[in-house]
């Protein structure tokens, strides 16, 4: 069984933030944990825009605070995000998300990340592939 706390992941290595100032990734489960995704409790910080395009991975997510819109750059729809919408990339959508009020979301990750991951020059996180420990 694995038992985490938010209190205890702030501020450690699990804890990655934007280097521009965008977001902050709580990362609770990680490829190393086994589960076969990965967990994160994620900060979208407001008045931000940030491009995303997850080439490698399936990404569920789940707000439970805050206000912004997801935009889908394949089709130019814009969807309002606010706490109870989920929204799922299951085709790799290259889209924008953006925060008008601090957005609290709730992500899961296929594959599940290794925690090192963070946004690179086009938006996509690498697959780095590691085993699951248990």
């Amino acid at each position: 069984m694995i038992v985490r706390r938010l209190e205890e992941i702030i501020g450690s290595e699990r804890d990655v933030k934007a280097e521009n100032g965008n977001w902050a990734s709580r990362r609770l489960l990680l490829a190393r944990d086994g589960m076969g995704f990965s967990f994160h409790d994620t900060t979208i910080y407001a008045g931000t825009e940030t491009y995303i395009h997850y080439q490698n991975h399936l990404e569920a997510v789940y707000c439970v605070a805050g206000e912004g819109e997801i935009e889908d750059l394949e089709t130019g729809e814009t969807h309002k995000i606010t706490d109870g919408t989920m929204y799922a990339l299951n085709g790799h959508e290259r889209h924008h998300l953006r925060a008008t009020r601090d957005m609290r979301l709730i992500c899961a990750f296929n594959p599940p990340i290794s925690g090192r991951e963070v946004h690179d020059e086009n938006g996509v996180y690498p697959l780095i592939e590691e085993s699951g420990e248990r």
